[in-house]
């Protein structure tokens, strides 16, 4: 745990007590912080409370006495309109912030100088962040990962010297971190989404800009208009950036050309790495991760053997186009988290013949934007409700079957593909669906599906079953 010693003595008042929001209101705690905490849960409120947090609904403190408040990155800052604390917060003057700029003030408190990699972007932000972080610990760095990729970041321990913090930054973390203030700052690309919670689209890259702008270093793909227009602009104003491609050359940084990564300045463009071969950093979208992973290791002093060999040895993240078995010229890649078609199209673009493992509760818009990947479909295998819409979909353009149980699928897929000439081939899970028709979540799943493969015979598994490591 990382105590916010900055507030000691202080009155805050904090809402939300849902996992990030708990561990911050222990955190505040811990530091000394007098802290008024609520939730619109009876239950959360219930447990705070029992674990000796003190809990009063926030329509009754005096505000003026308080000198933050801490919200949690689920709750309406914005749009479609502020929460009510928010209203009541900003009529007292009170400032508002989130567990990411808690971090920071401790950070800056007590190690402004240790090393500190934060990591934004609409698409890969969390594989990016889980192979700098794996980069640094086999280096052998004492490396802390956490943020929005699952471990809140007031759970870590705490700021110190040579201690490497990597931290995945949604939008609405960086919405409550006025001063983040990262070493070396990531923005991988910019596209529509959670606009319901920023209102336009510019509003939206705007936060996201905050992150980079901030940043000794800025790592910035330019590959969609939003993001040059932010690398140029925060140069413009002073800030070191670093820009990288996983399309085009650029002048001075990291971009790939086909799977290998060259390193670009000083007029002379060199190779750095090749990513053939590396299963986890299969596709453009993985060279474009590993580009800005390894910009950000070279910017706190990573050497570049030390980057290279994490990078060939880089497990994957589960769920996330994971390669978890293999039988003769046949892998097993497990793509659970691919909850909707765009989700999909990666897995499907890196790969050149697949034995498809689709479907689940469908999602509006089907399958029909990823018909540009069908000629790579061997065979398609659908489960779960589905199963009807996608084989209409698939019609005459890809042989399938509608296997309904993912463990139907998964033993009659492995057996299509070991009778398959071909070089190479993938049995893959990207549902392309939501998982809840079958399963709690994507992340059983794909555990199921990893189960599964390991219950097949003449397996050589690339992970633990229940661990998903390597």
């Amino acid at each position: 745990m990382i105590p916010v010693t900055t507030l000691k003595d202080r009155k805050v008042a904090l809402f939300g007590l849902g996992g990030s929001g708990f561990a911050t209101a222990r955190a505040l705690v811990a530091g000394g912080a007098e802290v008024t905490a609520w939730d619109d849960n009876p239950d959360s409120v219930a447990k705070a409370s029992a674990e000796g947090i003190r809990t009063e609904d926030l329509h009754g403190i005096d505000w003026s006495q308080h000198a933050l408040f801490v919200l949690s990155p689920g709750v309406p800052l914005t749009h479609p309109k502020p929460h009510w604390t928010v209203d009541l917060a900003r009529a007292a003057g009170v400032d508002i912030v989130g567990d990411v700029e808690l971090f920071v003030r401790e950070r800056r408190a007590h190690a402004p100088d240790c090393p500190f990699i934060a990591i934004t972007g609409t698409n890969g932000k969390s594989t990016t962040t889980a192979l700098i972080a794996h980069i640094l610990k086999s280096a052998g760095y004492d490396t802390q990962l956490g943020g929005n990729i699952g471990t809140a970041v007031l759970t870590l321990d705490p700021p110190k010297a040579g201690r490497y913090f990597v931290v995945e930054c949604s939008s609405y973390q960086i919405d409550l971190a006025p001063t983040l203030n990262p070493s070396a700052g990531i923005l991988l690309n910019l596209t529509p989404d959670h606009l319901d919670r920023h209102g336009t689209m510019q509003h939206y890259a705007d936060v996201k800009e905050r992150l980079v702008a901030g940043s000794d270093v800025a790592i910035v793909g330019i590959d969609d208009s939003h993001s040059a227009l932010i690398a140029d602009r925060i140069e413009r104003a002073g800030v070191k950036v670093v820009r990288i491609s996983r399309r085009n050359a650029v002048a001075s940084g990291i971009y790939a050309e086909g799977t290998r990564l060259v390193q670009a300045g000083g007029g002379a463009m060199l190779p750095f790495a090749d990513l053939d071969g590396i299963q986890t950093l299969r596709g453009s979208h993985n060279a474009q991760n590993a580009a800005a992973a390894v910009a950000a290791c070279l910017a706190v002093g990573v050497s570049a053997d030390d980057i290279r060999t994490g990078l060939a040895s880089f497990p994957g993240l589960k769920h996330r186009m994971q390669p978890v078995g293999k039988r003769g010229r046949v892998v097993f890649v497990n793509d659970s988290k691919a909850t909707n078609a765009d989700a999909a199209a990666p897995a499907l673009s890196s790969y050149d013949r697949i034995y498809w493992i689709a479907g689940g509760l469908p999602k509006s818009g089907g399958i029909s934007t990823l018909a540009p990947y069908f000629p790579r479909i061997a065979k398609a295998y659908l489960i779960g409700e589905a199963a009807a819409e996608f084989a209409a979909t698939l019609g005459e353009a890809v042989p399938y079957e509608i296997s309904g149980t993912l463990e139907r699928a998964v033993a009659h897929a492995a057996a299509d593909a070991e009778r398959d000439e071909a070089a190479a081939s993938a049995v893959m899970l990207s549902p392309a669906c939501a998982s809840f028709d079958q399963y709690k979540n994507f992340e059983v799943r794909g555990d199921a599906f990893v189960s599964h493969v390991a219950a097949l015979d003449g397996m050589t598994m690339l992970i633990g079953p229940a661990t998903g490591e390597k």
